[in-house]
């Protein structure tokens, strides 16, 4: 297999961000049947794992919603209406921390255990400070999704935790202006340029020194300390679920047994099953999951015929794949492929 089909299905997003998308979307009164049309997602797979999504699999989410709502800045949306505890320790060691200053570097330093498709910088000089999002991977049109919803977000969190609206900053986002650029400069009440090499957030230096109104010294340790636990273990690898499968992507239908795993990672194979457990799943539907996004990808993005597919998938008899297919997706595959 390719690195590029691994690294474009590799999980990066965390899912409570696309829960937040389809809860935004019921608001508008959009049931899942519609919602998740031709996504290859379900509400149900959302709320019961808990692993990263792949940027395609959020890519496909969002563009459903963009459609459906015809709101290409439906990121500003999300991240205006997401509250604070939706970030988990993170949200909760922003909100904790005792000023401004540390604000940002707390948003610095632990973006990647919630959204592992960017890095952010924060830099002080004389005069001003500047927060830099730097794309891990090519967002495409994942960009402007991304970049409104962090920057609502952004002023989301300084409004919860300041004493005053801090408006006196400059925005640049990296895409060309839009017929909605107007959108932005209204929701987010300060100067905001179009077509930067980066999303850049800057401010005068005097307001780090803002204090958070909501600063909690115990409940900030506790926070950052789970933050850091976080981040370790994705720097590691990410969760053993995420690892998992991994591997499994880069196996090319030759996929390995339980106790290959459980080797490989130097534990017993009721160990792997309770860790597994712990994390809300299973060997079998990491397995499974693998092979139904590789599934839709060989078939829509390639020229494979379906026998092709099924053998790069494990699956020896062609008529064991159809039924499988049509349990993951209610049609066949070349019904899928002749309607995409």
């Amino acid at each position: 297999m390719s690195v590029q089909v691994t690294d474009r299905l590799r999980p990066a997003v965390h899912p409570v961000y696309s829960r937040l998308l389809c809860a935004h979307l019921h608001q508008k009164g959009f049931e899942n049947a519609v919602i998740f049309k031709g996504t290859r997602l379900h509400w149900e797979q959302l709320l019961g794992e808990h692993r990263y999504l792949s940027l395609e699999q959020m890519s496909r989410l969002v563009r459903r919603a963009v459609d459906l709502t015809g709101q290409p800045w439906i990121g500003l949306e999300i991240g205006g209406a997401t509250s604070v505890s939706a970030h988990g320790p993170l949200g909760y060691a922003v909100i904790s921390a005792p000023d401004l200053r540390t604000v940002l570097r707390v948003v610095s330093r632990f973006v990647g255990v919630r959204f592992q498709l960017v890095s952010v910088d924060f830099e002080e000089s004389d005069t001003e400070c500047q927060l830099t999002l730097r794309e891990e991977v090519d967002l495409a049109e994942m960009r402007e999704f991304t970049g409104g919803s962090i920057l609502a977000t952004y002023f989301h969190l300084v409004d919860t935790v300041t004493s005053r609206r801090l408006r006196d900053a400059r925005v640049t986002l990296p895409f060309p202006a839009p017929p909605w650029a107007s959108e932005y400069q209204q929701r987010l009440g300060c100067p905001v340029t179009f077509g930067a090499e980066r999303l850049t957030i800057t401010l005068p230096k005097s307001v780090l020194d803002t204090p958070c109104l909501t600063a909690d010294p115990t409940l900030h340790r506790s926070a950052v300390r789970d933050c850091e636990h976080q981040l370790k273990q994705i720097q590691s690898g990410g969760p053993l679920s995420q690892r998992i499968g991994v591997i499994l992507l880069d196996r090319d239908g030759d996929y390995p047994g339980l106790e290959w795993v459980a080797d490989h990672f130097a534990m017993s194979p009721r160990t792997l099953i309770r860790k597994l457990k712990a994390e809300g799943t299973s060997y079998q539907e990491l397995l499974d999951d693998v092979r139904q996004e590789l599934t839709a990808w060989y078939l829509l993005e390639t020229a494979l015929p379906v026998e092709r597919i099924a053998e790069r998938l494990g699956y020896q008899d062609p008529s064991n794949f159809s039924r499988t297919f049509q349990r993951w997706f209610g049609e066949t595959p070349r019904q899928m492929r002749n309607r995409h």
